[in-house]
């Protein structure tokens, strides 16, 4: 049943930044070595988030069509002075289109009277166009001035010219993260770093800045193994280069225990949380160390020692309260937090009391609260009142999250997660047209994501067949279910229990539209799997069976046990011609 699929929401991407470089006395100066700021700016406690104050959010309206009068361009003089009046533009916060035409009429300049070597004028000055580009939220054509500004540096010439290199690779996977394209925001940082490798060594702490960036940003893609060899090679060269027990390796702890925690590794997540906390400790970082309370409460919550979470969970309270207000929306995430473990524990009243008090912080935020931060919040309600079975409520509160969150490129993937978790619900309550049309909007938005071969993707995929079959639109289930096999017996193997649902709900389309041999045959591979994983006596087990004995008896044969090679299988029944829906229900059930 899809009661039993939990969406969770993707974590948020953040606002781009833009990089304006200095200029002195007419001549740009190199500002690579600048910090970047994190990709990952959602505010969880487990991870410290890296300053973004660089960043400003796209400029509302339509921007100006620029023209260049090329004419205007012969003084060799010109590209410093319009690079400078740009820079200047852009702080005084005039009309950005002016402080465009001011970065172009500059990149063309220096591209005119750069000789023939490669130029850090005419890089830099990209870059600035690109930033301005993105800030008018033409991220389009931010990218292809990002990708000029990559190919006119030359890491040959020196670590100058590698360090500029490098500052395009990022800006350009800042631009493809706000874009809400993953994969490519993931693979520009890859190739920033290792051009910054290649220029500065591989144990330089510079290095160990952009790996952590890497991994906040693997994280947010949910590439967990690939962080966590990032985040051990951040810690090594903290041993190499840092003081011990210094506040910036406690930050790298936590991200670490982060990602140990997605894994479900978590008594090595609670070894590195309880490690960062003691650093912090030592430094007085109190809101830290709440903060670092309240993912060691996650821990024990998650390890079932329910009283020692309690306790965390108070501590990370007190600090708050004293320190923020008791309208502050930390106060609220340690409510919420509460409230989903004394439901866990069975005390529903409680569980209930802990979501309004936060609904009541959320009401009647602080000012300056983000928008963002409150839909965050309300979604994680919505799944408390889900499995309190009052779905109205939980409908209404995610309804109220997108709202907040708009239709914007830069909240894409969080969207499409609160639409999946729409859907289930929908099902749940028999809206089964209104679950086809959210999971249909879920998987479009993770299409364009770049997010369709996660397994993530897999699983909205099989839901939205569940909702199709409940439709009679039992050939679009079956895409569906054939899609979604695909997907997660690539992320998650053939004998993983998803993929299983998956290979059961197809099994059932199958016999749904007469081909009871290509039912008979995934059946019988799923209980040898099952057999094989949870033993004959299982009850699953001896559920299959059932189902297979009624399909057998219904062919009229006896049940295979050798069976066919999955792979054969399965490539032979999705090229064979789908046969009209035979009437009557299939002989079992769909599984989520």
């Amino acid at each position: 049943m899809p009661a039993l699929f939990s969406v969770k929401t993707q974590p948020k991407t953040s606002p781009l930044r833009i990089f304006v470089p200095e200029t002195q006395n007419g001549t740009t100066t190199n500002n690579y070595n600048n910090k970047t700021p994190s990709p990952l700016t959602k505010r969880v406690p487990s991870a410290s988030p890296s300053p973004s104050n660089s960043r400003v959010k796209p400029t509302k309206g339509t921007p100006e069509k620029v023209t260049i009068d090329e004419s205007s361009l012969d003084n060799p003089d010109l590209g410093p002075f319009l690079l400078k009046m740009a820079r200047d533009t852009i702080s005084s916060g005039d009309n950005p289109n002016k402080a465009l035409d001011y970065a172009i009429r500059a990149s063309k300049s220096f591209e005119r009277f750069s000789g023939p070597g490669p130029s850090l004028e005419l890089t830099m000055s990209l870059h600035v166009v690109a930033a301005i580009y993105c800030s008018l939220g033409q991220f389009g054509e931010a990218v292809p001035v990002l990708e000029r500004s990559i190919e006119v540096p030359d890491i040959r010439n020196g670590s100058d010219h590698a360090l500029a290199k490098f500052s395009g690779y990022m800006q350009l996977g800042d631009t493809y993260s706000t874009m809400g394209l993953l994969d490519r925001s993931v693979s520009s940082y890859e190739s920033g770093l290792n051009t910054q490798i290649e220029a500065l060594g591989d144990s330089d702490p510079r290095v160990a800045e952009t790996c952590r960036y890497l991994a906040e940003a693997h994280v947010q893609a949910l590439q967990f193994d690939e962080a966590e060899n990032l985040c051990k090679k951040i810690l090594e060269i903290h041993k190499e280069h840092s003081a011990p027990a210094s506040l910036e390796e406690a930050a790298d702890r936590r991200l670490i225990a982060l990602v140990y925690e997605a894994k479900g590794d978590y008594e090595s997540a609670l070894e590195h949380y309880v490690l960062a906390s003691m650093v912090m400790i030592a430094n007085g970082q109190d809101i830290e160390v709440a903060s670092t309370d309240v993912s060691i409460g996650n821990i024990y919550m998650s390890l079932c020692r329910f009283d020692e979470a309690i306790f965390s969970y108070q501590k990370a309270l007190t600090v708050f309260k004293a320190t923020r207000g008791d309208n502050h929306l930390s106060v609220a995430s340690v409510f919420i937090r509460l409230a989903d473990l004394y439901y866990k524990i069975g005390k529903l009243r409680e569980s209930k009391s802990y979501c309004e008090n936060a609904l009541r912080i959320y009401a009647k935020p602080v000012p300056g609260t983000a928008s963002e931060e409150i839909a965050n919040g309300l979604t994680e309600i919505s799944a408390i009142y889900e499995a309190l079975n009052e779905h109205e409520e939980a409908l209404n509160l995610l309804q109220k999250a997108m709202k907040l969150l708009g239709d914007t490129l830069v909240h894409r993937s969080t969207i499409a997660g609160i639409e999946a978790q729409m859907g289930v619900m929908f099902y749940m309550v028999g809206r089964y047209g209104d679950a086809r049309c959210s999971f249909e909007s879920a998987v479009a938005k993770l299409r364009a994501s770049g997010e369709s071969k996660s397994a993530f993707f897999g699983i909205v995929l099989n839901q939205m067949g569940l909702a199709c079959v409940q439709l009679y639109r039992i050939s679009e289930a079956i895409e569906l279910f054939e899609e979604a096999r695909g997907v997660l017996e690539q992320e998650c193997g053939s004998c993983h229990l998803d993929t299983l649902g998956v290979y059961s709900n197809l099994a059932a389309t199958y016999d749904a539209m007469g081909r009871v041999e290509d039912a008979i045959e995934i059946l019988e591979y799923i209980l040898k799997v099952r057999e094989e994983k949870l033993g004959t006596a299982n009850p699953d087990v001896d559920d299959e069976k059932k189902r297979l004995a009624e399909l057998l008896k219904e062919a009229g044969r006896a049940r295979n046990k050798k069976g066919k090679s999955l792979e054969n299988l399965l490539d032979s029944n999705s090229q064979r011609t789908k046969k009209e829906v035979r009437k009557g229900r299939s002989v079992f059930g769909f599984r989520s």
